[in-house]
């Protein structure tokens, strides 16, 4: 019988959160991630999100041979240290986004309108996410 990974416990996200906070802080202050993201459509960010959640599963599952998605505790059918991943990826940049009040600085400098704001919030999350979920899987596989 092959040796079964240890189970998924609190630790594994405040791992990840110190991770993913790490790598996304910087992405949320750059000026450039959100010109970006005014220049984004909404299937950039969505494939971008697709992106967020590839890297996230590939990580943890494809590049850690001692963990085995089918026989982790689950939420729902999905691997519950998986949801911690993305809800550390995502939710650190929403999060800082906030607490830097990053939009109003960038949507004031940039010019955006009233009505695209909303979008490009959204690209702006998920390119952060991009970055953050690289490092909450890293802190998560290494610790």
């Amino acid at each position: 019988m092959p040796n079964r990974p240890p189970r998924y416990r609190a630790a594994d996200t405040a791992q990840q959160l110190i991770g993913g906070f790490l790598l996304a802080g910087p992405f949320v202050v750059t000026e450039e991630v959100w010109m970006l993201a005014v220049r984004m459509g909404w299937l950039n960010g969505l494939g971008t999100a697709a992106v967020v959640v590839t890297i996230g599963y590939t990580a943890l599952y494809g590049a850690d041979a001692k963990r085995d998605p089918e026989i982790e505790s689950d939420l729902g059918g999905v691997p519950l240290r998986f949801v911690s991943l993305l809800a550390v990826a995502f939710g650190s940049v929403i999060l800082l986004v906030v607490l830097f009040d990053a939009p109003s600085t960038f949507f004031a400098a940039l010019d955006v309108p009233p009505e695209q704001r909303p979008g490009t919030l959204f690209r702006v999350i998920c390119v952060g996410s991009v970055f953050s979920v690289v490092g909450a899987a890293t802190a998560d596989s290494v610790f």
